[in-house]
């Protein structure tokens, strides 16, 4: 019988109707941004393309606000954990036996430039787990019907040497209620248990930690506003082919940021509302 496998498609933050101004903070942070594109289901977003996933701001110009509401009921910041497959259909029946299904597959495109400079459109199915299950955000899998017209070459080349997500952070009082609905959603996987309660799904070449609201704020700063300890999205670790590169671009873009063992890390106060953790 059909199960999905965990591995991390790409990651959404809600940016809501302030596509230019995250466009302008992401691009200072030392990512090259793709130019803005636009669903046929009404919203907007820009990516930044890495190796086999990426990262999304999702938002909306001012004469569709009113298009995709759902979508602006989550907290700004990260929102979005959105997972790999290539059986949408397949996915939703799995969903259903799970009973984790929210609505069926949907069907949607953005126009888009190819690399041979020709217009095309990239084509999406996407089905999504049960919003009930899922707080202060959304967690969907996305099968690309046009992987070549995302993960284009030209736009994998970031000013601060970013390959990769490595990991998904969240961050709630109980990670093992947290986890629970993605030990559902995947029950062959490993879920590991850490000795101060964080729970860990390998997610293909990323990671999902669900750790404990304490060890969060230790590791990665101040929490997004309206933290209140339920189960939220607050944190990504990239990996770099050089922290040098990284510094350079934060400091070029006049982004305050700190370094330890782990890393170079900014926090949620510069970031819209997630901390960005850098590695080599």
């Amino acid at each position: 019988m059909f199960q999905p496998r965990p591995e991390l498609d790409h990651v959404v933050i809600n940016v809501g109707p302030q596509l230019e101004g995250s466009a302008a903070l992401f691009r200072r942070l030392g990512f090259q941004l793709t130019e803005r594109g636009h669903h046929s289901l009404g919203s907007s977003n820009h990516l930044a393309i890495f190796d086999n996933n990426y990262l999304e701001l999702l938002g909306y110009e001012p004469d569709r606000a009113h298009l995709r509401g759902e979508l602006w009921q989550s907290p700004p910041g990260l929102s979005g954990l959105v997972w790999k497959t290539d059986d949408a259909d397949a996915v939703y029946r799995h969903l259903q036996r799970q009973q984790l299904e929210d609505a069926p597959p949907a069907a949607f495109f953005r126009p888009v430039a190819l690399a041979d400079g020709s217009e095309g459109e990239a084509r999406f199915r996407t089905v999504a787990l049960s919003a009930e299950r899922v707080p202060n955000g959304r967690s969907f899998f996305c099968q690309h019907l046009t992987p070549e017209a995302v993960w284009q070459t030209a736009w994998q080349a970031h000013p601060n040497g970013v390959t990769q997500i490595r990991e998904f952070v969240i961050a709630a009082d109980d990670p093992a209620q947290a986890v629970a609905v993605y030990a559902q959603l995947f029950p062959d996987a490993t879920i590991q248990e850490e000795a101060n309660g964080e729970r860990r799904l390998t997610a293909g070449a990323a990671t999902l930690r669900v750790i404990p609201t304490a060890a969060a704020g230790a590791e990665f700063g101040p929490l997004p506003q309206g933290y209140d300890g339920s189960a939220r999205m607050i944190a990504l670790s990239l990996h770099s082919i050089s922290l040098d590169r990284v510094k350079e671009s934060l400091t070029r873009g006049e982004i305050p940021f700190s370094e330890d063992p782990r890393g170079v890390l900014v926090d949620t106060g510069h970031a819209f509302q997630l901390a960005l953790r850098f590695t080599a």
